[in-house]
């Protein structure tokens, strides 16, 4: 059974039917789109583990291409374009990105399991605890790194940057690293000594890995924060990594130095 039904499925589709008669995708990008419904019912097959294994990898490798916006044909609108929140901060871009979101609809479609849904107290109880940790850490750290300094703020595009942070990033972000690679993980070792433990830890380096793009500092900073997504998972499901998440790029943003100083 899909996690979403039929007519949120029809309305992503009419999204993107919208995206490309506006000239913001191209026949490379309905590529992508038949490939990951390829993969997605091959993934599907549960009576045929090989075809099953193969449909997962053919997603591992278009939600590769497609987080790194390396798959051709998407127009991802340009929203913010190097702009200094503060004076002493690097200048920030933010695309609305058509690509990446492909990414979470598929696991949320697809892999039902990636959601761990649990009762909303203890996903309440899990959130709170984890962002308090790990806000706590990782920009503590960040501060005694030298890469951020307080400075609270509320731009003309916060409410931008917070609908585009929430629904185009954290969600297909902790969809990805937390139902998907650490959920499956768990599922796989769940027979080993410590299987669950080893799984956040895997998830949560993958995660940090994701990141050294900009330097081993956000390496180990984001490693750390998906430890305590992951811990947000394993007790609140995927609704409590998200909160998490979110919550700890909006302290970011809106107390602290965004993206980081400028050197």
């Amino acid at each position: 059974m899909l996690v979403l039904p039929w007519p949120y499925l029809t309305l992503l589709c009419a999204g993107y039917v919208l995206a490309l008669t506006y000239g913001q995708l191209t026949v490379l990008a309905g590529l992508a789109i038949i490939l990951l419904i390829l993969a997605g019912f091959a993934a599907r097959q549960a009576d045929y583990r090989q075809v099953r294994y193969l449909g997962h990898a053919l997603f591992v490798l278009l939600a590769f291409a497609l987080a790194v916006h390396g798959w051709p044909g998407f127009y991802n609108a340009k929203m913010i374009d190097q702009t200094r929140f503060t004076e002493n901060a690097v200048p920030f871009s933010m695309n609305l990105n058509l690509d990446k979101p492909l990414i979470g609809f598929w696991l949320l479609l697809v892999c039902p399991w990636t959601v761990a849904r649990q009762p909303f107290l203890p996903t309440l109880k899990a959130s709170a605890a984890a962002l308090c940790v790990t806000a706590s850490v990782t920009l503590g750290a960040a501060w005694l790194l030298g890469i951020i300094e307080w400075s609270p703020k509320w731009p003309d595009q916060a409410w931008l940057w917070i609908n585009n942070n929430l629904l185009l990033v954290t969600v297909v972000e902790e969809a990805l690293f937390r139902g998907y690679i650490q959920g499956g993980l768990s599922r796989c070792f769940k027979h080993r000594p410590y299987g669950e433990h080893l799984a956040l830890l895997i998830a949560s380096l993958l995660f940090g890995l994701a990141h050294s793009g900009a330097g081993w500092e956000w390496v180990v900073l984001a490693s750390l924060a998906g430890i305590g997504y992951g811990l947000a998972y394993r007790y609140g499901g995927l609704a409590a990594a998200i909160a998490t998440h979110f919550g700890l790029n909006l302290l970011h943003f809106g107390l602290f130095t965004y993206p980081m100083l400028a050197g």
